[in-house]
Formats: structure tokens, C-alpha cells, sequence
């Protein structure tokens, strides 16, 4: 009769197996990624990107407002987030490590717009054939397509409201110096946000079109011309959003590459 391996032997390969398990759920459990690239629940709340606003009101010489987020506000910034945050910025290999942050407003001084960089990255990134280069771009491009309506119609929603909020200031009764300038800047700043919005979707435009010019130069293939009227479409909808802002500052942002 063969000599049966003892239950101590037996036990010590799922011993070695737990400790590497341990050791693998300390090491990602001290990252700010998720599992599958979501961002931890610790980092989740209501106001996460309650920083745009806060942002861009700063990054143009204003004090933030006071006032707390409504549910509509608190969308818009949510639905701003993936639009002004670079294309193709996080793969999804990276943000396991959490390296969400916030971002700079176009209004600061900083280096101006490189419009290559995204092709750069798509192009110099390993990929097993040309049509995943060019599906990648697709994928971006489509996504934007996605977003663009439902940011826009929140904007239009909260943009209205802040018409009405602006026409209620002379009628509401002992309206304190303090809570007047809290509400003009609540409605600076949701318009920044939209002006922030319009122009990084111009900027993306100019982005993918140098990406796809220099996919063709490079490896051309027919899927080119499906990427091609993606990027017209999206130039479409950004050359005529459902609103427009009057500047909140004197000077235009450069949205050219």
C-alpha cells in the first residue's frame, strides 16, 4: 500500500499559497485603486469632484462659493470630470495604483496645449496589430460622443436655474452682502465649468485628428475612415453645444494646438 504524504506536508502548500495571498491583499490594499481599475470606496463621496468648481473659480482669481452643491451642480461637475480629464491619460493597468488627482484650469499659466501627446501615446504604446491602434482612438472618440449629451443637458438644466437664481437676487427680502456674492459666484462658477467642458472637448478633437493622420501615414487601413467620421461627428456637436457662457473673464482661452 503507497505511504500517504503526511496532513503536515499536505498543509504547507496552501500555507505558502495563503501567505502570497496576504501579502499581494496588503500591497493593493495600501494603493488608491480598486480592484479592475475602480476607485476605492474610501475615496468615494457625494462632493468628489467638488474640486472643479473650486478649481476653476481659483485658477481665475475668485473665491469659491459657500453655498452647498445642489443635485444638479453636483452632476455636472461629476459628468465634467471624464471630459476634462486627457484621453486615454489612465489605461486601465494604472489606475489600480489610484493616481486619480485634480487638474489645472485652462485658465492658469501653464505649458500650452500639446496636441500630439495623445497620439504619441497611442502610437508608441505596444500593440499587437494597427486596427487596435485605430480601435483605441474609435473607443475614445465614442466615448466622448457618449458623454457629450448627458454633461450638456445637465448644463442646460443648471445654467437655466441660475437665469432664475441671478433674476431672484433684487426680490429676496434682507439679502445679506455675503449671501449675494456667495450666489454670483455659485453661477461664475458653474459656467466656468461649462467654458472648461467646451474647451477640452476642441482640444480632444485637435488631438485625435493629428492621432489618426499620423495612423494612416504609418499603417494605413480601411477602419481609418470609420475613426474619421467619429471625429467629424464629435466636431459637430462641439461646434454647437446646446449652450453657450458668457466669458466670466476678459480673455478667451486658446483652444488651438
Amino acid at each position: 500500500m503507497p505511504k500517504l504524504p503526511s496532513p503536515t506536508r499536505l498543509r504547507r502548500p496552501f500555507a505558502i499559497l495563503s501567505a502570497v495571498a496576504l501579502v499581494a491583499g496588503a500591497m493593493l490594499g495600501g494603493c488608491a485603486g480598486g480592484d479592475f481599475g475602480r476607485t476605492r470606496e474610501s475615496f468615494r463621496n457625494d462632493d468628489m469632484h467638488r474640486w472643479i468648481g473650486a478649481e476653476a473659480t481659483a485658477s481665475v482669481g475668485l473665491r469659491a462659493s459657500q453655498y452647498q452643491l445642489t443635485d444638479k451642480e453636483r452632476l455636472l461637475r461629476d459628468l465634467a470630470y471624464p471630459l476634462i480629464e486627457p484621453p486615454h491619460s489612465r489605461p486601465a493597468w494604472k489606475t489600480v495604483f489610484g493616481d486619480y488627482q485634480p487638474l489645472p484650469a485652462p485658465w492658469r499659466q501653464a505649458p500650452a496645449f500639446d496636441r500630439t501627446a495623445y497620439g504619441r501615446l497611442l502610437i508608441d504604446e505596444p500593440h499587437r496589430s494597427q486596427t487596435s491602434r485605430y480601435n483605441q482612438l474609435i473607443e475614445d472618440v465614442r466615448n466622448d460622443i457618449t458623454r457629450f449629451d448627458p454633461f450638456f443637458a445637465d448644463a442646460v438644466q443648471v445654467l437655466d436655474l441660475d437665469r432664475k437664481r441671478n433674476a431672484s437676487l433684487s426680490l429676496v427680502s434682507e439679502l445679506s452682502p455675503r449671501e449675494r456674492a456667495d450666489a454670483i459666484l455659485r453661477m461664475q462658477e458653474n459656467a466656468l465649468i461649462v467654458q472648461w467642458v467646451q474647451q477640452c472637448l476642441e482640444q480632444r478633437i485637435s488631438s485625435y485628428r493629428w492621432a489618426l493622420e499620423r495612423l494612416v501615414v504609418q499603417a494605413p487601413d480601411n477602419i481609418a475612415a470609420d475613426a474619421d467620421r467619429l471625429i467629424g461627428e464629435l466636431a459637430a456637436q462641439t461646434a454647437n453645444p446646446p449652450v453657450m457662457t458668457a466669458p466670466v473673464i476678459g480673455r478667451a482661452v486658446s483652444t488651438r494646438g
